[in-house]
């Protein structure tokens, strides 16, 4: 795997995905219609689907690729694969709280092991680099330049102190509860997969999921995560969360910096 011409061509194609939803963010008005799940969407994650789907086709023809967009149509038996979100954090778009986010990652035997998030209305950019090492960018993100990039690394937790941060539009008491047996400083909100982001930072300790997530919304912020020294591990058994599963769903899981003597729920 060329891992360099990988990154480079996830990275334009976030970017371009970004400023095409940004394009219909910032319209008058959009559709949005519910989907066989009841859950939204709208002509952006479309859009951007599309987009991505056809650069990555053309570039990785060898690759098989799983969108949240198609998912429908795919019948997985493979190890390795690009799996994308287009558009995580539909809520949050429709009601306009910037929280969104472009997600696209490579997964090799169950394990996502390079990513971009890219969050186009908070204009942050994170991604693994050829090596593995994950950063941010800043800049004015050309397509075709990398700008100035500064590695990332999670929190050392102060465990008597922790800063959590949990979803936005998701979170309930189960999750709540959970966060209570912990020595908790303070806590954040943040929609989509800027969670990762943000633990992948430091800016958050962990992030605990007790709810319905699948796999295209998690693997590329847990594989910028893991880059930065983080993990993401089940609830169940705090075993590795894996990837290529028979239904593209995921147990409850929580991704977390080390050193956190964490509980099972």
């Amino acid at each position: 795997m060329d891992y360099a011409a990988l990154m480079q061509t996830m990275r334009r194609l976030a970017l371009e995905a970004g400023d095409r939803i940004m394009e219909i963010y910032e319209a008058d008005d959009f559709d949005v219609r519910s989907k066989s799940d009841d859950s939204p969407v709208t002509a952006a994650d479309e859009a951007a689907d599309a987009l991505i789907s056809a650069g990555l086709r053309a570039a990785f023809p060898e690759i098989a690729l799983i969108t949240e967009e198609q998912a429908d149509t795919h019948d997985l038996h493979v190890q390795d694969f690009l799996i994308v979100d287009p558009l995580d954090g539909t809520k949050e778009f429709i009601h306009r709280r910037g929280d969104f986010t472009v997600n696209i990652a490579l997964v090799e035997k169950g394990v996502p092991t390079r990513g971009v998030v890219y969050a186009p209305a908070k204009r942050r950019l994170f991604y693994t680099d050829a090596s593995g090492q994950s950063v941010e960018e800043t800049g004015d993100f050309g397509k075709g330049a990398i700008g100035e990039t500064t590695p990332i690394h999670v929190s050392t937790p102060d465990t008597k102190a922790l800063m959590v941060v949990a979803s936005k539009s998701h979170r309930d008491q189960a999750t709540d509860d959970y966060i209570n047996r912990y020595d908790v400083k303070d806590s954040k909100s943040a929609g989509s997969s800027l969670k990762f982001c943000l633990v992948a930072t430091g800016e958050a300790d962990f992030y605990p999921r007790l709810g319905r997530t699948m796999e295209w919304d998690t693997a590329a912020g847990h594989a910028v995560l893991t880059g930065a020294g983080g993990q993401v591990l089940r609830l169940d058994d705090l075993q590795p969360l894996v990837y290529g599963k028979d239904d593209f769903a995921n147990p409850f899981f929580v991704a977390t910096a080390p050193g956190i003597a964490l509980s099972t729920a």
